[in-house]
């Protein structure tokens, strides 16, 4: 089989993401661990050679690829996509993966890191942009099925984040350990104690409104280093407290 010209594969894997008019939906089977996927790691990679062109257009519209990621963050509304394009190529030329951390995005180069940050519940996670899309008015982000869980953005299909671009090399901005996030206040007592309790110091309660609730984030650190924070997270997991790197 001959191969199409680079304009026309380039357009054919632009549309591979969160288009058609087949309805996606959620895998019938999910690994029990599919929520426990590390986050990506960002690291620097050559832009796709089809994956990038300075301009497309899809369904009407024009859309025009950034030159760089540097200092991009937006907020807007997040979906996810699923079996509908599971094992499909994406934009950047490998294969969609709904149980990895990728996401699609419409105009940030390919591939670029970003952190998500759920809204409504302050769950963060690190994604890959390998696609293009979501194209609805509506959304500026689609993750994969795995990261849209760890967000706890399934049930709702849809939320309010925050991307930002992560640049590869770039000092970690975690420097706290989030050992619960509650609306009862009780909760996030005990497991403050719970974990002072364990000898990891510094433990605070931080109170955070949301959009439509207030919660309570018991907050470990912060770490001088990512070294000294794993090991602090790692003696958690051997006690059985669940706690999770955030910036703040």
């Amino acid at each position: 089989m001959r191969a199409p010209r680079p304009a026309a594969a380039a357009l054919a894997l632009l549309l591979a993401a969160c288009g058609g008019v087949k309805e996606d939906s959620a895998p019938r089977v999910v690994p029990a661990d599919f929520l426990d996927v590390p986050d990506a790691v960002p690291r620097a990679e050559p832009v796709s050679r089809y994956g990038n062109p300075a301009q497309y257009d899809i369904e009407g519209r024009t859309y025009y690829v950034l030159r760089s990621a540097a200092g991009y963050r937006e907020r807007g509304v997040a979906s996810w996509y699923g079996t509908k394009f599971h094992g499909k190529r994406t934009s950047s030329g490998e294969t969609y993966d709904m149980f990895g951390m990728t996401a699609a995005h419409k105009t940030l180069p390919v591939p670029t890191y970003v952190r998500v940050t759920n809204l409504a519940n302050g769950r963060q996670v690190v994604v890959k942009v390998n696609d293009r899309g979501p194209f609805r008015r509506d959304r500026i982000l689609d993750l994969s099925y795995a990261a849209a869980g760890k967000l706890d953005l399934l049930d709702h299909g849809s939320g309010p984040v925050e991307v930002e671009a992560i640049t590869p090399g770039q000092p970690s901005t975690h420097r706290f350990l989030e050992a619960a996030i509650t609306e009862d206040p009780i909760d996030a007592v005990a497991v403050r104690e719970r974990v002072a309790d364990l000898g990891v110091k510094p433990v605070q309660i931080r109170t955070q409104d949301l959009e439509d609730r207030t919660v309570h984030r018991v907050l470990i650190g912060p770490f001088a280093d990512a070294a000294t924070l794993a090991a602090a997270q790692q003696r958690l997991a051997a006690a059985q407290v669940d706690a999770r790197p955030v910036g703040d």
